[in-house]
């Protein structure tokens, strides 16, 4: 029997992860925060792991036995403390690389994200060969693309890694996307920039954790690879759909891309000056994944892993309208 040790496993994508895995027969322990994590973990059929990701010592036992890690777990956010984006993202992965190799764990798949790319800018039909940006101003971009590098680095010496990167995580189970955007409307804080006519690329929860069971399976160590659910989709059009399913209308205001992104840069200058708690109204990051172009092309997975996208948009919003 295959044993795994998943961080972020009581997350959306390690949550998600745990239920692909254990049918499969493989034993998985998983990391978690807090007792209700540990609660968590223990309903999805995992064995829980006490600790954070600057916790040597718990990454080292979750690691110790297995032959796969897969490292899920990130400071996941569009604003906050550098210190922490730094301590989660970077050293967090770190840590987990040298609990794998401690532990003598054959392979770990790292769970990246486009975002690791994104400086200001659109990101069009891009491939696994476009820079990474550890100089980007948004810290989840940048400490993300560190964490990559990272996890890159280590591929060697005993240890095999893999990169994969969904672009827009949606689906069943989403505990963060969903409920925040339907908190937006109803709010009525929701403004499309730009009129949101962008293509974007979208990966259903199924198609991430099919991306990341074939990186443990069968990729070449030290690959890298997007997985999408396929064919981009207009932003609009898909926001607009996926909050229908939670029977919530999307107003028709809009604000010019120019004018969001000096209030965001504003915004945050005052926070970062005031030191004001929480976080600002707008972000540039926040701007830039609702208002640019977000294609990605995906033939390598095709090509290298057999990847397909295994649900599809129309089932997977048929999902949601039924939950």
């Amino acid at each position: 029997m295959t044993a795994a040790f998943v961080t972020g496993g009581s997350g959306f994508v390690g949550g998600a992860l745990i239920q692909r895995l254990r049918p499969a027969g493989w034993d998985v322990r998983a990391l978690a925060r807090s007792e209700r994590a540990a609660e968590r973990v223990r309903e999805l059929g995992a064995e829980p792991v006490i600790g954070e990701l600057d916790d040597r010592d718990s990454l080292r036992a979750g690691a110790e036995g297995c032959e796969v890690a897969f490292h899920a777990a990130a400071k996941v956010e569009d604003w906050g403390d550098p210190a922490d984006f730094e301590r989660l993202n970077v050293r967090g992965t770190q840590n987990v690389i040298d609990a794998c190799r401690d532990a003598g764990v054959r392979r770990l798949v790292h769970v990246g994200t486009e975002a690791a790319l994104m400086a200001g800018q659109p990101l069009v039909n891009v491939d696994e060969a476009a820079p990474l940006r550890p100089d980007s101003p948004a810290l989840y971009s940048s400490s993300k693309a560190k964490a990559e590098q990272l996890a890159r680095a280590a591929n060697g010496q005993g240890l095999e890694t893999v990169v994969v990167r969904p672009r827009f995580v949606w689906g069943r189970g989403d505990t963060t996307l969903l409920p925040a955007l339907t908190e937006m409307v109803r709010s009525g804080r929701f403004r499309w920039i730009g009129g949101g006519r962008q293509l974007t690329a979208t990966t259903h929860i199924d198609n991430t954790v099919e991306g990341l069971w074939l990186a443990a399976t069968r990729a070449p160590a030290g690959g890298v690879y997007f997985v999408t659910d396929g064919e981009p989709v207009v932003f609009r059009e898909f926001l607009t759909r996926m909050l229908g399913t939670q029977n919530i209308s999307v107003p028709d205001k809009s604000v010019p891309p120019g004018v969001a992104n000096a209030a965001a840069a504003s915004a945050e200058r005052i926070w970062r000056l005031l030191k004001r708690p929480g976080s600002p109204p707008l972000t540039r990051f926040a701007v830039w994944v609702s208002s640019q172009e977000c294609t990605i092309d995906i033939s390598r997975a095709e090509r290298e892993l057999g990847y397909r996208p295994v649900t599809s948009r129309e089932d997977g919003l048929a999902e949601l309208s039924l939950s």
